[in-house]
Formats: C-alpha cells, sequence, structure tokens
C-alpha cells in the first residue's frame, strides 16, 4: 500500500489574507517612508544652521536649507537655540500625522539636535 503525503501550503483564502495584510504594510510604509527622508533633511540642515553665530543668523541658513530640501514641517522660527560651551545647539521637535482611515491617525513624532 502507498502511504498518503500530507500535502502542505497555503489556502487561497489564507493566500488572500496575507497578501491584504502585505498590502495594507506597504501602504503604511509608503506613507512613514517620505517623513523619515524630511526628518533626515531636517537634521542635516539643523547641523549646517549651528555654524550661525547669531539666533537669526542661525534661522536664516537653516531656512535656506528648509527651501533647498522642501522641508514644510518646521521652520527657522521653531528652532531652539542655545549654546553648549563654545558650541551652538540647534534642537528642534514636531509631529507628523499621517490619516489611515476615517477617524484613525498615526502620529509620527520626531526631535533631533545639532550634536
Amino acid at each position: 500500500m502507498a502511504s498518503k503525503q500530507q500535502q502542505r501550503g497555503l489556502t487561497f483564502i489564507g493566500l488572500l489574507v496575507v497578501g491584504g495584510l502585505l498590502a495594507i504594510a506597504g501602504l503604511i510604509a509608503a506613507q512613514v517612508f517620505p517623513t523619515y527622508i524630511e526628518y533626515m533633511a531636517v537634521q542635516k540642515a539643523a547641523k549646517k544652521a549651528a555654524a550661525g553665530t547669531t539666533v537669526a543668523d542661525v534661522r536664516s541658513i537653516f531656512d535656506k536649507a528648509a527651501q533647498i530640501d522642501d522641508i514644510r514641517s518646521i521652520s527657522g522660527k521653531d528652532l531652539e537655540v542655545g549654546k553648549q560651551g563654545n558650541n551652538v545647539v540647534v534642537s528642534f521637535s514636531y509631529q507628523r500625522e499621517i490619516h489611515l482611515a476615517g477617524p484613525a491617525y498615526l502620529v509620527m513624532k520626531y526631535a533631533g539636535s545639532s550634536q
């Protein structure tokens, strides 16, 4: 007598569920990725702005860099400028909301400094 082999694999319904979950995760990742890219641009602009000597100079340098890198979430007036020893420290924090569906939002909170 031949022995029966067990079948292994995914059912069609299981494939649809896994595909749907991967599609939803992909849509969310596609909306989150640009906010992370913008955060990296803000971080770079803050480090550039730390080369300024006065608060107005720091904000001006940041605004010029923000215009080049198309940063819209934060501007020079939102920066916190301080000194640590002889170095100028530029700090920032902001949040981005991503609408998911209905009343559901994904809130991304970003913070950093030039150090």
